[in-house]
């Protein structure tokens, strides 16, 4: 159980032990069951909360709401094997809820916003500055040119790029920054920047 669950929990039960009854006695956790219950279901509740929601932290806060509502129907629920659907109906209602009372704001209007177009490129400045940059790039040590390229041109990790290459995640950080550095020094590149 997380924490996070643990003070719902709490504060469902001291919000429980504020009422009447010989059931509603006080302590952190009025109904030992639920709190087995929750330690047990959590993860699977979590995942059908996240199914609902796309934001994690929504989802937690969801399955949070619709425990306390169990937990406040707790002494009402008659048969506990039937536990997991309660909770799940409490999530979709909560969750209906939620997405019911949000408000949308859409504006009719005359004419659709379109964003400017960015101004392409002139094709033959661009291959000028392909030509460059491979030029400058064929110049560097074997190995730091392997680099480059698994890194920036592969769009590998860092450390995809050692295990390619068999080296240390440092030696890739290392040699791609001498390499960088090598690339900005070049006077090739110089008229391009």
């Amino acid at each position: 159980m997380t924490a996070s669950m643990v003070s719902v929990c709490t504060s469902a039960s001291k919000a429980a032990t504020r009422g009447t009854g010989p059931a509603r006695a006080a302590g952190p956790f009025t109904y030992p069951s639920f709190a087995s219950y929750v330690r047990a279901r959590q993860p699977v509740l979590l995942r059908t909360a996240r199914s609902l929601t796309a934001n994690p932290s929504d989802a937690e806060d969801l399955l949070q709401t619709a425990l306390t509502k169990t937990y406040v129907a707790w002494d009402r629920i008659e048969d506990h094997r039937a536990l997991d659907g309660y909770v799940r109906r409490a999530l979709l209602n909560t969750r209906t809820s939620q997405w019911r009372k949000r408000k949308v704001d859409e504006f009719a209007c005359d004419e659709l916003p379109e964003p400017d177009a960015a101004p392409a490129g002139d094709p033959a400045e661009q291959q000028v500055l392909r030509d460059a940059m491979w030029r400058a790039i064929t110049k560097l040590p074997t190995r730091q040119r392997a680099m480059v390229v698994l890194r920036y041109y592969e769009d590998l990790s860092e450390a995809q790029t050692a295990e390619v290459l068999g080296v240390s995640i440092g030696t890739v950080k290392s040699a791609v920054s001498r390499a960088l550095g090598k690339l900005r020094d070049d006077p090739e590149l110089t008229p391009v920047r």
